[in-house]
């Protein structure tokens, strides 16, 4: 059932690929999830998803340059030179779907290196994470991984700490937390064949500190304004170790150069 789901939701992102343009408003991407998804049986889990302040309003999360996470689609238009994270989940026969992609927007001489190389850095580390479990192994190895990656081959950029990935099954977000730092919980817990989890690691320009939008409550920032980026997986843990759920046909492979 979580094949069907994550198999679902790839082939969604593979849809929305070419319609991540310039020009393109992050509302009419949001468009495209929600009527693909429910023309195919399906349901958008973000819509209507509980929060502090309001329900999340729309069906995915689009995140533009700045914005960390939980990105709420609207009148942005996409523009030479952005970087645009798009989070999808799916609801598949009750059973839930998780990813999301950076994608880089424009020709490559209108986008800076910087925006570039965030982008590389989180689909390595995305990467660094998965390659670093193995069945029954600390949820702590994620965390380590992606943490000397950014250290060692992106030295200034922060790891966000205070958002993470989860437990997913039958329920959107369950235990354990899925920190991309290494942390005193992630020591405790362990990822055991038949347990799925998100790994979806943030990476900043600057800082790792964030700030929400107290106007929406949802639309997470970087302090100082830097980019930010991210990549999302689902994974099945296997007797056999990770089992990506959430591939897609056309989108970027481990080891490619974004």
């Amino acid at each position: 059932m979580m094949r069907n789901a994550c198999r679902f939701n790839a082939q969604l992102m593979d849809f929305l690929r070419p319609h991540v343009a310039v020009g393109r408003t992050t509302e009419s991407i949001d468009t495209l999830v929600h009527q693909y998804t429910v023309d195919h049986g399906h349901s958008p889990a973000c819509l209507g998803y509980p929060g502090e302040h309001q329900p999340f309003p729309k069906s995915c999360c689009i995140s533009v340059n700045d914005v960390i996470c939980h990105g709420i689609p609207g009148s942005y238009d996409l523009k030479p030179g952005d970087i645009v994270n798009v989070d999808i989940t799916t609801i598949v026969d009750g059973w839930y779907g998780d990813q999301s992609e950076t994608f880089i927007i424009g020709e490559e001489h209108q986008v800076t290196d910087l925006a570039r190389n965030v982008t590389q850095s989180a689909f390595e580390a995305l990467h660094a994470g998965i390659e670093a479990v193995y069945p029954g192994c600390q949820v702590a190895e994620i965390g380590k991984a992606i943490v000397a990656l950014v250290r060692d081959k992106f030295p200034g950029f922060g790891v966000v700490e205070k958002y993470v990935g989860h437990g997913i099954g039958a329920k959107f977000h369950q235990r354990p937390n899925i920190p991309h730092v290494p942390t005193r919980q992630s020591r405790q817990d362990r990822l055991y064949p038949g347990m799925c989890f998100t790994i979806e690691p943030m990476i900043n320009t600057g800082t790792e500190r964030s700030i929400l939008d107290p106007k929406d409550g949802w639309t997470v920032r970087t302090l100082d304004g830097g980019l930010s980026a991210q990549f999302e997986h689902t994974i099945l843990m296997t007797e056999d170790g990770a089992e990506i759920l959430t591939l897609t046909n056309d989108g970027p492979q481990a080891g490619d150069v974004i």
